[in-house]
């Protein structure tokens, strides 16, 4: 896992009035739930952003928005467009890596912007900043994120709007309420959740410092081995998440992790809340097949943290610097 060190570059903050640019890398959602689209968009309006759909936003080509081309510039035009000032996924799916040999870099160092997603946009957050150095936001996509219903959206608008927004640090994360892990059947148009009580779990206390780095277990896999995965460096904050797997696939992914040695160089460890995982019988959560894995470790690790495929979302930027405490179960944004 090795990529360029490069300084950070810190996109400008993301005001009331300013545009959010819509691109499509991956799986067509919007196409498909039209209604979950516009719920969407209309959410965003109402908290004050312009929005500017790309090309490919209502197109579909199996099970893909556009061909690898398409897809990139979609994104460029986007990035070289002065009118835009965040760069927000649609939803994610399989295939961002494809892209990334076609991202314009030099247009983002010209025009650092702010870039937000999750899930399979992981590829597309990392891939930048590893060649470029901007940080970049693990937060809501459109489609699956914003295209839902109160109390659930609260927590995800209001830390959206801080973390984007230009807080001064240090800034905390708040624990939402109530989260949930109900799946939506897109294609039936959005459906509200019930709320459950929320909570955060202590794997072990402590309390660490350092660069915040990480993203989708599965779809770090796809860019592992290549220059568009950052180096893990030591001390680092490692946050990792993932939705639908099975106790066989967290043994899997967690081991791969070590193998690599990156729970040796790992400073803290932030875990998402593992939407709708099954255990396969072992009645096991992935914190627990995860101790398996690694042993005692020396470092805090926080689980079931608000920054996943449930609801609601925090909004994370990775390449920041932030602390990690495992007794009082806060992360603290220090930069």
């Amino acid at each position: 896992m090795k990529g360029k060190a490069l300084p950070a570059l810190c996109p400008p903050p993301l005001r009331p009035g300013d545009t959010i640019g819509l691109f499509t890398s991956s799986y067509p959602l919007a196409q498909e739930a039209p209604e979950a689209a516009g719920l969407a968009m209309f959410r965003l309006r109402a908290l004050g952003y312009q929005v500017k759909p790309g090309i490919l936003m209502n197109s579909r080509d199996c099970y893909r928005s556009g061909s690898i081309q398409e897809r990139a510039q979609e994104l460029n035009a986007l990035l070289a467009d002065d009118s835009v000032q965040c760069v927000m996924a649609t939803v994610g799916g399989m295939a961002s890596n494809s892209i990334l040999p076609y991202i314009d870099y030099e247009q983002i160092r010209r025009t650092p912007k702010i870039i937000i997603g999750h899930s399979d946009v992981t590829a597309i957050l990392l891939g930048v900043y590893a060649m470029t150095g901007l940080v970049t936001y693990y937060g809501p996509n459109l489609v699956t994120t914003f295209g839902q219903y109160p109390p659930l959206l609260d927590a995800t608008e209001r830390c959206f709007a801080e973390v984007l927004g230009g807080y001064t640090p240090p800034y905390s994360y708040r624990k939402p309420e109530v989260y949930s892990q109900e799946l939506t059947l897109w294609s039936q148009g959005p459906t509200p959740k019930e709320p459950q009580p929320n909570r955060w779990v202590t794997v072990r206390g402590g309390r660490a410092s350092g660069r915040l780095i990480g993203g989708n277990l599965n779809t770090l896999t796809g860019i592992a081995g290549s220059p568009y995965m950052p180096e893990i460096r030591q001390g680092d904050i490692l946050f990792l998440e993932d939705t639908e797997k099975f106790a066989a696939h967290a043994e899997r992914y967690f081991s791969w992790l070590k193998l690599c040695g990156v729970f040796r160089r790992a400073g803290g460890l932030i875990l998402g809340k593992h939407r709708q995982f099954d255990s396969q019988g072992t009645g096991r959560t992935p914190a627990q097949i995860l101790l398996e894995v690694i042993g005692q470790p020396d470092f805090p690790i926080l689980a079931d943290f608000d920054c996943c495929h449930t609801v609601p979302m925090l909004t994370l930027p990775l390449g920041k610097r932030v602390q990690l405490d495992g007794d009082s179960q806060t992360v603290t944004l220090l930069e």
